[in-house]
């Protein structure tokens, strides 16, 4: 069975899909983009927008009733792999170890043209 898991302390979904959900003892979180789901401003930079996407997935991993330690797997796109460094920086602040599995890619594009988007699967 699954569980949506919503919060207004991140973004709303922008299309046809849940912020997140659960699933017997795993949460899936869709992408979160660096959107301030106060205002709707987005920061200028890749380590203030990897700050907001993470503040958004840490919203809905609270929600869930977890946090960071419980996260297993990340995925982090890019809108360019220039930007790699300074959101690892941003990153490893954020997580501790044993650290999450991992994986970062450059796309295309990504919604409203922000620099990354990171989505995460945790234990409930």
């Amino acid at each position: 069975m699954k569980e949506v898991i919503s919060t207004t302390s991140a973004p709303a979904a922008i299309g046809p899909y849940s912020q997140a959900i659960k699933t017997g003892n795993l949460l899936f979180c869709s992408g979160q983009i660096p959107v301030d789901p106060a205002t709707g401003a987005i920061p200028e930079g890749i380590e203030a927008q990897t700050r907001q996407s993470l503040a958004n997935v840490k919203a809905l991993l609270a929600a869930a009733g977890t946090d960071l330690s419980h996260v297993v797997k990340t995925t982090v796109f890019l809108a360019d792999m220039s930007l790699f460094a300074p959101m690892n920086a941003v990153y490893a602040e954020t997580f501790a170890e044993p650290f999450p599995a991992r994986s970062a890619v450059a796309v295309r594009e990504l919604p409203k043209q922000v620099l990354v988007e990171i989505e995460v699967i945790a234990s409930i």
